[in-house]
């Protein structure tokens, strides 16, 4: 029998394995957005290079489903082969066409001995061991030593030569401040691992240091992969990788392993010609581990692999080649990812994007994600101003206050509101609320033990992947795949114990009479296989309304509590300060920052936009743009999905939006903006002026060309928008 080759793959059973697994994502997320994917190539060689890998299995499974719906591709993704051990996820992963990758850190090993550094600062490569063997089969040149983990880190070096048993070389030393204490036991290093000025004895470890403990990891041999990989970018092919490594739960991006350096470069230069395309992808999500969450899909612009980097990659300039491309493809993946240094940073930056929207004006989920990430790239960059580090600490009282109140930033205008307007409100949420638990609760006992399971087991496995990791912080990277997997086990077992339960009650007693005599029994059996689905699903989306309503109810009890009134109240006039001071500081230092800030503004400043104003208040231009506000929607607009209207505009999956119906009327195709004329011009007097004007204005233009005095290429054919509104009006002053 043939052996099967690697990365084989049957684009009939892909394409029916992600149709099954679309709709358990359109069930799990809420939405998901994709943005910008007419930048992937319909045709030819394409490797995605996603990051960062927030939910283990649910991040490929997305991937491949914008990718077939965009631009009709498939994609050969790489996993760890320790993955494709596991039964189930194995045999799935195999009806996909993955390529099964090594990972030594799944092959490494408790050493025995311990090590430590001789000469720290001449010869930082140099690994001396107490108690240990290197010469044994366990050490490989090219294998990998690992040191404890610290704080979620644990850093790694590769041995570039073995002395003895008890003597080898790294071929590049470990930096940083906590790999050098390790191995030294020494306590004046700086964080960057160099000794503090005044540091005596700089030449060896502590007295008494006896070394440090470690792992070992040997030298994979991923010719087979690389192999692989290279057959299907020949054949045109998309290769999809999470160049981190691993799925991890941080806020900033892992080092990129050389993987996909190595197999792009190798690629090209077997195959000049190949034209091969590196996508960077960003796995945007908003709580990533919660059921019924968001997700951004954001697709980077193409990379090129050019062929003398490929040329060199085979040369004496490997490292360099690979650390170059490394270097562009880490590049691409920040301009399409929030990257934050820490949690605490990144609820900053979340408060300062929604003071920043005083208006409380509802944006777009990829809009949301790119102010995040032109916040987050402004305050690294800015982060040791004083007015950053002054506002910083404002906001995060602010939000320490929002906490103690258990109110979110959206709720705080309900501050606002009378004593009666409060109770009404309050008590017809309750009236909905009361409702929307009657039409739940059929659901929810369908649907409880499922919830119960995948809570408390993804709940398990987190734990065991946090002890088995070096990089995750609350291994919540996982959680999301075993509550998919565990629904997909549970849920069948559950609506068949439902189903036989009915069913015997009918055969009993016609379920108490409620139901008629003569029924056969597999129609029952059938109709319930069909209704207690579509009863489950109607009543998650009718509990997610209730959910927001019931969050937004303490507000308004603590609008109705005279003391946490007051307290409200100075939380809302807090918030007014804040806002203004984070517009200010941003329309300061934002045209600093990006050279686009005004032309492509994502949050309009009507301080300094807004235009003339009618007596009553209302905008004399009728295009202008309004948001639903409190001034002109109070209260009734609810964030989120709190009111039953939101349930009319959803599609029976929620990341595929109902389209809007088309109109005939030019009005409303210009999305309700009025059409206006070109120009105010009516007389032929004035049209003869422009012309006259647009005139002189091109012969100058080309005696600036034939001069190259403004830096044009001379001998254009491209048109500019000048000549042709020239043309334009000749056009006109013939028809007249």
């Amino acid at each position: 029998m043939a052996k099967k080759e690697l990365g084989y793959m049957n684009n009939y059973v892909y394409d029916g394995f992600l149709w099954g697994f679309t709709v358990i994502l359109d069930l799990f997320f809420r939405e998901i957005h994709p943005r910008s994917s007419w930048k992937v190539p319909k045709q030819g060689p394409v490797i995605f290079v996603a990051a960062p890998h927030a939910n283990q299995f649910v991040d490929p499974l997305i991937l491949m489903r914008v990718a077939k719906k965009a631009s009709d591709r498939r994609i050969h993704f790489l996993i760890a082969e320790k993955s494709m051990k596991r039964k189930f996820i194995g045999f799935m992963s195999g009806l996909t066409g993955v390529v099964p990758v090594g990972r030594a850190m799944d092959a490494m090993k408790v050493a025995q001995g311990k090590i430590y550094l001789p000469d720290p600062v001449n010869d930082p490569c140099l690994i001396r061991g107490d108690g240990t063997n290197f010469e044994s089969r366990e050490f490989q040149v090219g294998g990998t030593i690992y040191l404890p983990t610290v704080n979620g880190t644990s850093a790694s070096a590769e041995i570039a030569e073995i002395s003895g048993p008890e003597e080898l070389k790294l071929k590049r030393p470990f930096k940083g401040g906590v790999p050098m204490q390790q191995l030294t036991g020494r306590d004046d290093m700086t964080e960057s691992g160099q000794f503090i000025d005044g540091a005596v004895d700089k030449k060896g470890p502590a007295p008494g240091f006896e070394g440090s403990g470690f792992k070992v990891a040997p030298k994979l041999n991923q010719n087979d992969v690389y192999d692989a990989v290279h057959e299907a970018l020949f054949r045109g092919g998309s290769i999809g990788i999470f160049p981190e490594g691993g799925s991890h739960d941080r806020t900033e991006l892992l080092p990129l392993k050389a993987g996909i350096a190595i197999m792009a470069l190798g690629a090209v230069e077997e195959r000049h010609d190949l034209n091969l395309k590196i996508i960077p992808v960003g796995m945007n999500y908003f709580h990533a581990h919660k059921f019924r969450s968001r997700a951004v899909v954001e697709f980077g612009n193409p990379i090129d692999v050019p062929v003398d980097l490929a040329k060199q990659f085979k040369g004496e300039g490997r490292r360099d080649a690979i650390g170059t491309l490394l270097e562009t493809v880490r590049q691409g993946l920040n301009a399409v990812t929030v990257q934050s240094p820490d949690y605490e940073t990144l609820m900053l930056i979340q408060a300062v994007r929604r003071l920043y929207n005083p208006k409380g004006k509802k944006l777009p989920l990829p809009t949301v994600v790119e102010l995040n990430r032109r916040l987050c790239q402004g305050y690294e960059r800015y982060k040791h101003d004083p007015r950053i580090i002054d506002l910083k600490g404002q906001v995060m009282l602010y939000n320490k206050r929002l906490l103690a109140l258990n109110v979110r930033d959206h709720q705080v205008e309900l501050a606002k509101l009378n004593v009666f307007k409060a109770l009404g409100l309050l008590i017809y949420r309750l009236f909905k609320l009361v409702a929307l638990i009657v039409v739940v609760l059929p659901g929810l006992m369908l649907f409880g033990l499922v919830f119960i399971a995948t809570k408390l087991i993804s709940i398990r496995k987190a734990k065991q992947a946090l002890a088995e990791s070096s990089v995750k912080i609350e291994a919540k990277d996982v959680m999301a795949t075993w509550k998919i997997m565990v629904a997909m086990a549970v849920a069948p077992l559950t609506y068949t114990l439902w189903i036989i339960l009915f069913t015997y009650w009918y055969s009993q007693n016609g379920i108490q009479g409620y139901l008629p005599e003569g029924i056969p029994l597999k129609l029952l059996v059938l109709a319930q296989a069909v209704v207690f689905p579509a009863v489950t699903y109607g009543s998650l989306r009718f509990g997610e309304v209730g959910m927001d309503i019931f969050k937004s109810l303490g507000p308004l009890i603590l609008v109705l509590v005279p003391g946490s009134n007051n307290e409200l109240l100075k939380v809302r006039k807090r918030r007014v300060i804040l806002s203004e001071r984070v517009t200010e500081i941003i329309n300061t230092l934002g045209p600093e920052m990006f050279e686009d800030f005004e032309s492509k503004r994502i949050i309009k400043d009507y301080i300094t936009h807004s235009p003339p104003r009618t007596p009553g208040g209302r905008p004399k231009d009728p295009s202008y743009p309004t948001s639903p506000t409190s001034e002109t929607r109070p209260f009734s607009h609810i964030p989120r999905n709190e009111s039953f209207k939101d349930l009319s505009n959803q599609d029976f999956f929620s990341t595929h939006p109902s389209t809007p119906k088309k109109s005939r009327s030019r009005t409303s195709s210009m999305g309700g903006f009025a059409l206006k004329a070109f120009s105010t011009f009516d007389q032929k007097e004035s049209l003869d002026e422009v012309s006259r004007k647009i005139r002189g204005a091109m012969r100058e233009r080309g005696r600036r060309r034939s001069s190259g005095g403004d830096g044009w290429d001379a001998g254009s054919g491209a048109s500019t928008p000048t000549s042709e509104f020239g043309e334009s009006l000749q056009m006109t002053k013939k028809t007249k």
